[in-house]
């Protein structure tokens, strides 16, 4: 059976939904852990980097006059746990920009994804992300995808920076702002219960999404509607 949606804007979530955990906690993960120490040395005198380095002690619990190994040690264990800090992501999300750009690494997407999300594109369907990741490596893993560069698809980019957390209803209050668009005419395609959760509390349409293999898969996802694939789901323009 397929889920009919009406919306003006789909939202997106990246891991587990449009693309695969396992390529991101692997094969990114391992791109930009032994990147990460040189990274901070190399682009010292960059804001972002200093920022990122300056909360990473403050979280981590290290002492001001913390090595760059101890933070990158701190770093490296924020990686080993999932965890989804906002330094971690910043520094991750340049790396990777840079693999990106320098053709060593590509993005991956389900093979239900890239399709669809041409179709609605061309139905009227705006598109958007929320992740997780930060929007300095959403942007070139939409430009560097399997089915060339899905940038032009895109209207913006949400991260915990600039929207919020992604289990916070406050977060979706933002982003639907941004938008502008109302909270009615959005949906939020995630396969986190508590986002989704939070997503609905904002009032949002929401879809949550189990595939096969992936963390969440057999999540309780309340009275969420839940499919397994984008094949599943037709949205039309509202």
């Amino acid at each position: 059976m397929t889920l009919a949606i009406t919306a003006r804007t789909v939202v997106l979530d990246l891991e587990g939904t449009t693309s695969a955990a396992g390529f991101i906690l692997g094969d990114l993960y391992d791109y930009a852990r032994p990147r990460l120490l040189p990274w901070l040395r190399d682009h010292a005198g960059d804001d972002a980097v200093a920022a990122a380095r300056a909360q990473t002690v403050a979280d981590g619990g290290l002492d001001a006059t913390a090595t760059d190994e101890e933070v990158v040690a701190v770093l490296h264990g924020w990686m080993d746990g999932d965890v989804k800090a906002t330094p971690l992501k910043t520094l991750q999300g340049q790396i990777w920009a840079e693999g990106f750009a320098r053709g060593e690494i590509t993005s991956h997407f389900f093979d239900d994804v890239i399709p669809k999300l041409r179709a609605w594109h061309g139905a009227g369907v705006a598109l958007a992300v929320f992740s997780s990741g930060s929007v300095t490596s959403q942007r070139p893993w939409f430009a560097h995808s399997p089915g060339g560069d899905l940038g032009p698809l895109v209207t913006a980019y949400f991260d915990t920076v600039n929207a919020g957390p992604k289990k916070e209803p406050s977060s979706y209050d933002t982003i639907a702002a941004a938008l502008g668009t109302p909270a009615a005419e959005l949906v939020f395609f995630s396969d986190h219960p508590d986002e989704l959760t939070a997503a609905a509390a904002a009032g949002w349409q929401v879809v949550a999404f189990a595939r096969p293999g992936e963390p969440w898969f057999d999540a309780d996802f309340g009275a969420a509607p839940v499919v397994a694939s984008f094949d599943e789901v037709e949205v039309a323009a509202r």
